[in-house]
């Protein structure tokens, strides 16, 4: 068995194997939020979406069907009942108005849901969080170091930009 850098388990590793599985297992983290943020991203986008495709549905029933539906009903209830043509109108208008409002509450509850989606806020208090961990975090001082581990005989280890 090994560990993750390849080294056997149960081996001593250098403080350059350990900066450097800290360093990929710090990256792998990072990327993963990065991740989560852009998936979260995503379905806000998709919720606003919904959204605005049903206002936009609500608007387009309230104008396109407003002058057929309100001739076939207001001449249906003035064939049902014997009330006067502008009431039988005025019925008509209010059904499609009734529609209108129905879809545009539809269209509030997905706004409302995309609006507490808070996907990246979220992704960005962890990592702060993450971040404050690892500040407060301190070596577990040695002891019983061989003499010739002795902390004086650490090479430092050179730093990477990449």
């Amino acid at each position: 068995m090994s560990a993750p850098d390849g080294s056997p388990v149960g081996a001593e590793r250098s403080i350059g194997q350990l900066f450097a599985s800290a360093t990929t297992e710090m990256s792998a983290l990072v990327h993963d939020e990065i991740a989560l943020a852009k998936a979260q991203l995503k379905q806000d986008v998709k919720r606003g979406a919904t959204s605005g495709g049903a206002f936009s549905a609500a608007g387009a029933v309230l104008l396109f069907s407003l002058p057929m539906l309100n001739f076939a009903l207001a001449y249906g209830i003035r064939t049902w009942s014997d009330w006067n043509l502008a009431i039988c109108f005025l019925l008509s208008f209010a059904a499609n108005v009734l529609v209108a409002v129905a879809l545009a509450l539809i269209g509030v509850a997905f706004a409302k849901k995309a609006k507490k989606g808070k996907g990246p806020q979220k992704v960005a208090a962890s990592m702060k969080e993450t971040a404050g961990v690892l500040q407060k975090a301190k070596p577990h001082p040695r002891t019983g170091l061989a003499p010739d581990r002795a902390p004086q005989a650490i090479e430092p280890v050179a730093r990477s930009s990449s």
